[in-house]
């Protein structure tokens, strides 16, 4: 009967293994991106050039309620929309445009503006499983002696990072849920506060673990389930916080640069590791510490490009910074604090804890970090 019984829960936990692969393959492999707004003020007209995800403003997907393609019922036509050759994409981009723009808002002084599309430019259509960039350019004439504008979107159109650009003490902002930006005047002055992008970079930080960061989640995981001793885990996440600090502050500095070609396997290759290491170290291991600090190296360039696609302005870059880590560590933590009220304070000291509930969640954390490590180097 014993025996039967293990049996059952082994299969079953192949199982969970094989799903939660498949699953998260999926919602990696069809990531949507926010989009990007580079703004400026020439010869009496307001002109934007936004790089963004046309395939997903096409298709009609609601980034308002989906991060990621997978689970969008318009995920059929933006896969096919994904594969069209870039000269497509412009054409029906400048078709849709008309209905598109009754979801961009900008003002100036109050007033509605009108912006008119100028040149559409789509890249190549690539490995069609990951976003491509489309560069949007839009100008609308300003109405005499404006003095502030306001840009904003849609919520179903995704974040936005608005970048004002020419002036001394640009605005800069990142608009989500359809909000729109504070008016700021054009000719510069308009920086938030320290407080405000403080906290908008906390949000930032956070949204890039908690729903985002499906590898940084596991990776976490994989330091919950080491031991059920709460010391190797406070040392694990202070040596894990500390690694991605220097390089996320070196790589946004522009002093580290790696390739993410190079980077992404490589934290594919420490959610296996962290997995495996948990099956056979029994919660004790020497190495566990500066591998720990090493793969958090690793991490951290994975957080720079977050910031790098935002373009972190050097007038906020201190407060930005230490906004965005405030916010990837809170939502370590919440990762941590979840883990431990669904399973570490309920079964933790339970003597089928490890073989039944760390060995299989671990087992199921490699397994994942395995096929992403195989489809960003050979797939």
């Amino acid at each position: 009967m014993a025996q039967s019984v293990l049996r059952f829960r082994w299969v079953s936990t192949l199982s969970i293994v094989i799903a939660t692969v498949f699953v998260a393959t999926a919602l990696w492999a069809h990531e949507l991106i926010p989009s990007v707004a580079d703004l400026s003020v020439e010869n009496g007209q307001v002109r934007l050039e936004i790089d963004l995800n046309a395939e997903a403003l096409l298709s009609g997907i609601d980034q308002s309620l989906h991060d990621d393609s997978t689970g969008a019922p318009a995920a059929p036509e933006y896969d096919r929309l994904r594969a069209l050759p870039p000269e497509d994409i412009s054409t029906l981009f400048i078709d849709a445009w008309p209905d598109l723009s009754a979801g961009l808002t900008l003002r100036a002084d109050g007033a509605p503006l009108a912006p008119r599309l100028g040149v559409v430019v789509a890249p190549q259509a690539g490995d069609t499983t990951l976003p491509r960039t489309t560069r949007v350019r839009l100008s609308a004439p300003l109405p005499a002696d404006a003095e502030t504008l306001v840009i904003g979107w849609d919520g179903a159109y995704g974040a936005l990072v608005v970048r004002q650009q020419g002036v001394e003490a640009p605005y800069s902002g990142y608009l989500t849920n359809g909000d729109l930006s504070d008016p700021f005047p054009m000719a510069g002055g308009g920086v938030a506060s320290n407080s405000q992008t403080f906290m908008s970079y906390i949000i930032i930080g956070f949204e890039h673990i908690i729903p985002k960061g499906l590898d940084h989640i596991l990776f976490v995981l994989g330091l919950f389930f080491f031991s059920t001793r709460w010391r190797p885990l406070i040392w694990q996440v202070t040596a894990f916080t500390l690694a991605h600090t220097v390089t996320l502050a070196l790589a946004t500095l522009g002093i580290v640069n790696v390739p993410g070609s190079i980077v992404e396997p490589l934290i594919a290759a420490s959610i296996v590791y962290v997995g495996i290491e948990n099956i056979f170290a029994n919660g004790r291991s020497r190495w566990r510490l500066p591998i720990v600090f090493g793969f958090g190296l690793l991490h951290g360039l994975g957080f720079a490009s977050v910031l790098g696609d935002i373009g972190l302005d050097p007038a906020i870059f201190v407060t930005g910074l230490i906004g965005f880590n405030v916010g990837v560590e809170l939502g370590q933590l919440a990762v941590i604090l979840v883990a431990y009220l669904a399973v570490g304070m309920w079964f933790g000291q339970k003597p089928w804890y490890r073989p039944f509930v760390a060995i299989p969640i671990s087992l199921v954390i490699s397994a994942i970090g395995a096929w992403w490590l195989i489809e960003r180097t050979l797939l």
